[in-house]
């Protein structure tokens, strides 16, 4: 029951102090004509479509040619157009993301990055999802404390959905495997002409590569078949 309560509480407590932030003074919108603005996104797999995220870069009038999009896994962090983006980062940029996931696939992943950024590179950051993470504001004590807070919470959430969403997988994997769904790419069947062609290549009247083509396989692929097969007739 302490849960809930907490949640509202630590919630109302949050959006106070989003009210708290003060609309930018003059001196502080001439301050962000000067700056460079830059977005960055992510997407898993190049099955999925980037184009929600690009939809909420463009509402921030973030320049076309300042976007930077990665279709790949977080399961590493080799993300070439991400390492182009940090590159151009510096004490004049802002770099928009989506969300705090978008930095890395667990939680030190997130800190070393935000660390990287925003205190090595000097540019500022705005997590578009969350109004607290904005280091462009709040940056008195209390600003600080608050981002602080926020950033190790939500860092630690998204790797502990990272973590749910890996064991949902791999339950869902198990379940359909009990139900005898199998995975990965369907065998290729054995052409009609496999028996004799295998039959010449043993005798060695043709060579792998003959036998190969013969059956319309790669080598490999032939070489496998005469695995199996060799086996299943034992």
């Amino acid at each position: 029951m302490q849960g809930p309560r907490f949640a509202d509480s630590a919630g109302s407590f949050f959006e106070g102090e989003i009210q708290k932030i003060k609309p930018e003074g003059k001196g502080e919108q001439k301050e962000r004509m000067k700056q460079i603005f830059y977005g960055y996104c992510r997407v898993s797999s190049t099955g999925q479509n980037e184009e929600r995220q690009l939809i909420a870069m463009a509402e921030k009038n973030i320049p076309v040619k300042n976007i930077y999009v990665d279709k790949q896994s977080g399961s590493d962090f080799n993300r070439p157009q991400y390492k182009k983006l940090v590159k151009k980062l510096n004490e004049n940029t802002v770099l928009y993301i989506p969300s705090i996931d978008r930095l890395g696939r667990n939680y030190q992943e997130i800190q070393d990055q935000w660390h990287f950024i925003s205190k090595v590179k000097k540019s500022d950051i705005v997590v578009m999802d969350m109004p607290l993470l904005d280091t462009r504001r709040g940056k008195d004590l209390m600003g600080t404390f608050l981002s602080d807070i926020v950033l190790q919470v939500l860092s630690f959430v998204a790797e502990n959905e990272r973590h749910n969403i890996k064991q949902r997988q791999a339950e869902g994997i198990a379940a359909a495997k009990a139900r005898g769904v199998k995975f990965g790419r369907p065998a290729i069947p054995l052409p009609d002409n496999f028996n004799e062609i295998y039959r010449r290549w043993k005798n060695k009247e043709i060579n792998g590569i003959q036998a190969a083509d013969l059956c319309g396989l790669t080598r490999a692929t032939f070489y496998n078949k005469a695995v199996i097969f060799e086996k299943q007739r034992r």
